[in-house]
């Protein structure tokens, strides 16, 4: 059966990431490995996007122009909340039209939107209703680029170029964002409202933006669903491959079932998927990774990480 990131390893110069690195640095490294980036889309279902021009720290939030007396206070409504916080800004250091934009978005299956509205003071942003009440709501995909140099350097060589990229490909809202994970994956690319992240883009970004224009994923960097667990994840890409079912609300998970273990240190889902002829079921197995590596700029040692492997697929029509 084929590998579950068909084209990733793919590395012809069109196909690389952008900028010049060391060749020491995380990015680097996971290239040439063949790191797949499969199943590593955060957990996260809601993002509350701020808009911070200036620079960031490695904490963004904690480490910005935005108001330091309100930033810890907005950290724990957000995760009381169960809300990840980006800091965003426009590409290349330019100021947005005021600078105090903030949008939040829902990438739940079925519900998917991006509110966008404005702020007088950050405060505002301690009480102002976080339902979807407030905002004007936008069909425009947002491409958030990972560029927080701060956090890692592969995030900043890689994704600045890329937002340029985009840019010129025609994606109508850009942003530099604060670190999205996967460092050694960079460039990283969130699209809202759908939440799914890529890594590995090329410099120009033409098929990620002409993929979503067409209401498809772009499957040969696709890193998952942000919201839907790791198994789910990596059985839908495998199903996407194996299927040629590249829709962005294709293949919509029905049922996860963790299965017992097959050995030690080896975990097996079953999942279930929608399709048009029926469901979609696949038996998906991880594993610890068989080398340990570091798998950021910054890690003082190396780890492992978690492979995923599809051991079956299987399509059951729909009862007559």
């Amino acid at each position: 059966m084929g590998g579950m990131t068909p084209s990733v390893g793919d590395q012809s110069p069109a196909r690389r990431p952008a900028g010049r690195l060391d060749e020491g640095r995380c990015s680097v490294q996971a290239l040439v490995r063949g790191d797949a980036p499969t199943a590593t889309a955060p957990p996260a279902r809601r993002w509350l996007l701020v808009e911070q021009p200036g620079p960031w720290g490695r904490d963004a939030l904690l480490e910005s122009r935005f108001d330091q007396a309100v930033a810890p206070r907005l950290a724990a409504r957000a995760r009381e909340a169960g809300v990840r916080v980006q800091l965003v800004r426009r590409p290349g250091g330019r100021l947005a039209d005021t600078g105090r934009r903030w949008a939040l978005a829902d990438t739940t299956p079925g519900v998917e939107t991006v509110r966008w509205a404005t702020r007088e003071t950050d405060a505002e942003l301690l009480e102002v209703p976080w339902d979807g009440s407030v905002g004007e709501p936008t069909d425009v995909p947002s491409y958030l680029v990972c560029t927080h140099g701060a956090h890692d350097a592969c995030c900043a060589v890689r994704g600045r170029p890329l937002t340029q990229g985009l840019v010129a490909a025609g994606a109508a809202e850009v942003w530099e964002t604060s670190h999205l994970g996967g460092d050694r994956f960079a460039a990283n690319v969130l699209v809202l409202p759908t939440g799914h992240v890529y890594g590995q883009v090329p410099t120009d970004g033409v098929e990620l933006v002409a993929a979503h224009a067409r209401g498809e994923v772009a499957l040969p960097w696709l890193r998952g669903r942000s919201g839907w667990a790791p198994a789910a994840q990596a059985a839908q890409q495998h199903a996407r491959a194996e299927l040629g079912l590249l829709g962005v609300g294709d293949l919509p998970l029905v049922h996860l079932t963790h299965l017992p273990s097959p050995g030690e240190g080896v975990e097996r889902w079953a999942v279930t998927l929608g399709s048009p002829d029926g469901d979609v079921r696949v038996t998906i197995e991880s594993r610890r990774s068989e080398v340990a590596a570091l798998t950021t700029c910054r890690a003082l040692r190396p780890a492992h990480w978690r492979t995923w492997h599809p051991m079956s697929l299987q399509v059951t029509a729909p009862a007559a």
